[in-house]
């Protein structure tokens, strides 16, 4: 029987759903705390209403490893400054390594080539204990900073797992980066030790980052170490030997004695920084905790995803990218985090469903970007692959069109579950999540995740609904920032987050909070389209443009010009051929009957690329600003943007259009 609404790209069927971790937590939690919990939605609620029950539920479900308990859950309803599971010491790690007993390899390393390998869960404690021994007897002690230049690989997680254990605080990112552009990030934190590589595989190409490695050792006169891993096998040539820092080999950094010992942290001692994007200035360097990241990875692993110890978790990510912390994270449940850290679309565009199907993977983690590239090369993997293990898609660093919905769906099978989520490297998670007893309709989030106060405000600070308004979060939660880095008296976490309604963290999110409970995202807010005094979000647009077969991507910009006009351009990615006016005007057919006229651009303009971050969000607001005439250096760092000269493209062209007009 067909579908009666298109939209509804997953219902609950008890046959397909079966029994979850998120249906036994909530039965454990309502017999606890007596209190009726029917369904997610009540759950969701309960999480809001008694976070100090809910939070100290979670602990005692996962049976949370600490050598101290805690004194009590959280400080308070302020934000910024609260303090949660106060008095506890414990250390992240001792949950990772706990699972001896969990089925199949703890990590699987699948490499660009097709090599493979695995390693067993001693092995995996062996060598973090080998590893944390070594940073020891370097001298490092908590507190203390080990980064990583690391392609996501077995290694980046055996060093991030050997600092966190010695309470050293890990900054990671991968050698796609420049040298000088990692500098940017990792100077910030004055580390002690350097794990680095001098080359790395991507799109069936070796890529030499030799000098990349020694300018940044050079960069860094905070460094007592420098642990060279070689990428692949493959030896790489020595450091200078006027580098400074000693210069260790990975392996020998693992190799003997692997005993584990974990240094006993207080719940908030920082356990690793993020950074952010660094297209609107200097990366952020974002504090996260031991215990904040502990418990909200549960929740967001264990119960969102339902992952159970032994399965497999693939999530295509980069060290760049909060994705990959959640990836190290999926060993705190005892499942498989699968590690791959080549091209998607090596050899072809089915590479990353090859590995869904050979891993036997239970959650595939990508891009709208992944699944755009698959609906264009004609992929149908369910038909194609073996997907009987996979039960759920999740989709984040952009929204999610309707479209795309609907066709990851209709080529995966009636049993995966595509669901899309959104949250962002200042939490490590999800602020708008899924569970498999809740439907998911195309192009919206089935919704909030479990302990997050969401909101959707309009500009006076007041709840909207089934209409546009800003992404807040109106209580605290555990994996807020504990700082920003260098920012002694809090001033730039509160401007970057709780300036706009003080007291209420505003995400910079555009977002519509329907009736019914699901959500929407329409792109950031700090990029939004304003027509005529109506203001919406480049997301509307990218849906109805690129569910066009003759577009493989677009990129809209709303911007303010010097002589007071207003300036909507559409640029766009042709899957082939040239842009004539009639495929113009099928464009603006579209948007105007889909979405609606004010949403028709002044002019579509054809583009050989869309520059995006190295996390794969569309570099909106620095297009904005060169167009607006911004020097590209005042507003980006090259070094943040996956292809560097489309910005020169850009400023060439609005040059172009400054030329005409004069």
């Amino acid at each position: 029987m067909p579908n009666a609404d298109p939209d509804l790209i997953w219902s609950v069927d008890e046959t397909r759903v079966g029994p979850t971790r998120m249906a036994d937590f909530t039965a454990f939690a309502a017999k606890r705390h007596g209190v009726p919990l029917a369904d997610y939605t009540a759950l969701q609620r309960w999480s809001v209403a008694d976070p100090d029950a809910f939070w100290a539920t979670v602990w005692e479900w996962f049976d949370v490893r600490a050598s101290t308990p805690y004194e009590r859950v959280r400080s308070g309803p302020r934000m910024p400054g609260t303090e949660w599971f106060a008095g506890a010491t414990l250390n992240y790690v001792d949950q990772v390594l706990r699972h001896t007993d969990a089925p199949g390899p703890a990590v699987v390393e699948i490499l660009e080539s097709g090599a493979r390998r695995e390693i067993g869960r001693p092995e995996l404690a062996r060598q973090v204990g080998a590893f944390a021994r070594t940073l020891r007897g370097l001298g490092v002690r908590p507190g203390d900073r080990v980064a990583g230049y690391l392609s996501n690989s077995a290694p980046a997680l055996v060093a991030f797992l050997g600092s966190a254990a010695v309470g050293a605080v890990w900054a990671g990112c991968g050698p796609d980066l420049g040298g000088e552009t990692a500098l940017a990030r990792l100077a910030q934190l004055e580390p002690v030790v350097l794990v680095g590589t001098g080359r790395y595989h991507f799109a069936g190409k070796a890529h030499d980052r030799e000098a990349d490695l020694a300018r940044l050792v050079a960069g860094l006169p905070s460094l007592r170490a420098v642990v060279v891993v070689d990428d692949l096998g493959e030896p790489r040539s020595e450091l200078p030997a006027d580098t400074g820092p000693r210069v260790v080999r990975f392996e020998d950094t693992i190799s003997g004695d692997g005993a584990l010992v974990t240094e006993q942290v207080p719940a908030g001692h920082p356990l690793w920084v993020l950074f952010s994007s660094g297209t609107t200035g200097i990366p952020k360097g974002i504090v996260h905790g031991h215990a904040g990241v502990l418990v909200s990875h549960l929740v967001a692993l264990g119960l969102h995803s339902d992952l159970r110890p032994g399965d497999r978790y693939f999530w295509y990510t980069g060290t760049n990218w909060m994705l990959w912390n959640m990836v190290a994270s999926v060993l705190l449940v005892g499942a498989t985090p699968v590690l791959y850290a080549g091209s998607p679309t090596y050899p072809d565009a089915d590479r990353l469903w090859e590995i869904v199907a050979s891993e036997r993977v239970r959650y595939f983690g990508t891009s709208p970007g992944h699944l755009r590239l698959s609906a264009d090369a004609g992929l149908t993997p369910g038909r194609t692959h073996e997907l009987s293990a996979l039960r759920t898609i999740g989709v984040t660093g952009s929204p999610l069109s309707a479209n795309l919905a609907r066709w990851t769906a209709d080529v995966t099978g009636p049993d995966v579950q595509v669901v899309s989520s959104s949250g962002g490297t200042d939490v490590v998670g999800a602020f708008l999540s899924a569970a498999r007893s809740l439907p998911v309709r195309a192009g919206e989030m089935p919704a909030a995740a479990l302990g997050v106060a969401l909101d959707s405000f309009d500009s006076a600070g007041r709840p909207v609904r089934d209409e546009v308004g800003e992404l807040v979060v109106t209580a605290p939660m555990p994996a807020m920032p504990l700082y920003l880095w260098n920012d002694p008296d809090g001033s730039r976490l509160r401007e970057a987050y709780f300036a706009t309604y003080p007291g209420v963290w505003r995400h910079g999110d555009w977002l519509t909070l329907t009736s019914r409970g699901t959500a929407i995202i329409h792109g950031r807010s700090d990029s939004t389209l304003n027509r005529h005094g109506v203001r919406f979000g480049s997301a509307d647009i990218y849906d109805v443009v690129e569910a066009l077969p003759e577009i493989s991507e677009a990129l809209v910009i709303g911007a303010e010009m010097p002589d007071g006009s207003y300036w909507m351009p559409l640029f766009v990615v042709l899957t082939e051929g040239i842009l004539d006016e009639p495929l113009r005007e099928r464009i603006r057919t579209a948007l105007r009957t889909k979405a609606s006229p004010r949403h028709v651009p002044d002019e579509i303009r054809q583009v050989p690329a869309v520059p995006h971050t190295r996390t794969g969000k569309k570099v909106e607001v620095p297009v904005k600003r060169i167009l607006q005439g911004a020097r590209i250096d005042a507003v980006v760092s090259r070094g943040a943007v996956d292809d560097p000269a489309l910005l020169d493209f850009y400023e060439q062209l609005r040059e172009d259009r400054l030329g005409a007009a004069r």
